[in-house]
């Protein structure tokens, strides 16, 4: 990417991409992040260790797409600023000439898009800036990257709960899988209203944070599968995925759901 605009950083407001950043051990945040950070913490301390397995499950998932189904394409939306294990990362580990895109709208994460443009030499690594409900843009200008007729690996995580549990919302995430190859994949997490810990954190953050959250059911996380072919174990509270492929110790559940599926 060239000609990156220079973003003006407000730090006298807390900024959702800055505390998730402070949660995960970065260096990208500011005081008002880590206040933010701190008192959603103190309400619910189970939030740093949700926001850690998020990352382990994209680590494995990805993982395992890259290993064991061969996908040599992903499309990561909502991507975030760069912390470790990112996709790009764990892909191009396994399969050097992956090719990642990830698309986010955030002025913020714009700012800090060259830190995800760092490819092995035999793969490529792009950032578009782009709206997750513009489908249809953000398609024409993934395709610019992306060969859409072979097989592309889909990862929204922890992004689509920024949006209502409505139908709005599951309209955009299928217009994503409508328009992948049969062969390709799903990789979907976000949080649950299943911890009492979690709903207060929500609370919270919804009336300090810009951006809301909305908690939903595991049952609501597992409608956005729907005609899919959900690997196994299926949709299940993130560290019960396939956690033998990590070395975190033993899993335990906490209130972000996910899982992997195949296009038919």
């Amino acid at each position: 990417m060239t000609n990156t605009p220079r973003v003006p950083l407000d730090t006298t407001v807390p900024h959702s991409a800055r505390v998730m950043n402070y949660w995960l051990g970065g260096k990208d945040h500011y005081p008002v992040d880590r206040a933010l950070g701190e008192q959603v913490e103190q309400a619910s301390p189970e939030i740093v260790e949700l926001m850690r397995a998020d990352r382990r499950f994209l680590a494995r998932a990805v993982a395992h797409l890259a290993r064991e189904e061969g996908v040599r394409q992903f499309l990561d939306i909502g991507s975030g600023l760069p912390t470790a294990n990112n996709t790009h990362e764990v892909a191009q580990a396994i399969a050097p000439g992956a090719r990642i895109v990830y698309a986010d709208n955030d002025p913020l994460v714009l700012a800090h898009a060259r830190a995800l443009l760092t490819s092995t030499e035999e793969g490529a690594t792009a950032y578009l800036d782009a709206d997750l409900l513009d489908p249809e843009a953000l398609l024409a200008r993934a395709r610019e990257h992306l060969d859409f007729t072979r097989p592309i690996g889909l990862v929204l995580m922890g992004v689509l709960g920024h949006f209502p549990a409505d139908g709005r919302t599951y309209a955009v995430a299928r217009a994503y899988v409508n328009a992948l190859p049969a062969g390709s994949f799903l990789a979907l997490c976000d949080s649950t209203d299943t911890s009492r810990q979690i709903v207060e954190a929500a609370r919270a953050w919804n009336e300090n944070a810009a951006q809301p959250i909305h908690l939903r059911t595991p049952e609501q996380i597992g409608a956005f599968f729907e005609g899919l072919e959900l690997l196994e174990p299926g949709v299940v509270s993130v560290p019960f995925w396939r956690p033998g492929t990590t070395g975190a110790g033993a899993a335990g559940e906490i209130a972000q759901y996910g899982g992997v599926a195949r296009k038919p």
